[in-house]
């Protein structure tokens, strides 16, 4: 196997900027051997493939040198496999999916790629993403995801009030958290057949719009002096509340 040694590569070089949203079109990288393993198990396609000697018995891998995967990996230490994946348009639209979890405006890469994994675990059926949210192909979203995002569809959506009036009008129930003098305590919410489960913004919480829009608003009760929650903590409450 012939081994690029070169960071001047074409193809290495174009492989790095899709680690920038405005170069993707219809591709993404992953890295390490565990996303790629789950990419494989999903089934995704891969455009290429690029290893170090540590991986190289990978089918239709292109070898590269240490320093070259060095300067394409986005870690601070590279594991030796990243992979180009094809995205794939989704078969579904969000208004078919009976529970759904709605990150309006979250902008931390952590607190996006925490949540996706939650509600792939709580068996969701899918995650939406509005406009001001976290790019989900950047690689520290895709690393806090741990591959969720190939078990569940993730949608981005830009206008999140069309949006909202859409599921609405197809028999869901939007689920707002925020602490307001007509939020209801989560505990007295009961699991509607279909619902979406929106969590806001990680300092402005939820838009006075979609506090309108939503036909329930809960909070969660904080017997203890802390003001508030970590949003990935309290979606994690929210989740799991809605699926028991």
């Amino acid at each position: 196997m012939e081994m690029i040694t070169s960071k001047d590569n074409t193809r290495v070089k174009n492989a790095k900027k899709l680690y920038k949203k405005k170069n993707r079109t219809n591709s993404y990288l992953i890295e390490g051997q565990h996303l790629y393993e789950e990419a494989l198990k999903s089934g995704a396609d891969f455009k290429q493939i690029f290893v170090t000697e540590k991986f190289a018995d990978t089918p239709d891998a292109t070898l590269i040198s240490d320093d070259v995967m060095k300067f394409l990996s986005d870690a601070e230490t590279p594991q030796g496999i990243i992979a180009e994946v094809i995205l794939e348009a989704a078969t579904l639209k969000p208004e078919q999916l009976n529970k759904l979890l709605i990150l309006e405006n979250v902008q931390d890469p952590g607190n996006v790629g925490t949540m996706i994994r939650t509600a792939d675990a709580a068996g969701f059926d899918g995650v939406i993403l509005t406009a001001g949210s976290a790019d989900i192909y950047s690689p520290k979203v895709l690393r806090t995801m741990q591959g969720s995002h190939l078990h569940l569809p993730v949608f981005q959506e830009n206008d999140a009030q069309a949006l909202y009036q859409r599921l609405k009008t197809q028999g869901t129930t939007v689920i707002a958290t925020t602490l307001s003098e007509t939020s209801v305590d989560y505990r007295t919410v009961s699991q509607p057949e279909k619902f979406a489960l929106i969590m806001g913004n990680e300092g402005a919480g939820i838009t006075p719009e979609t506090s309108v829009t939503a036909d329930i608003l809960a909070h969660i009760n904080m017997p203890g002096q802390a003001e508030s929650l970590n949003v990935a903590v309290a979606a994690g409450i929210m989740i799991f509340s809605l699926t028991d």
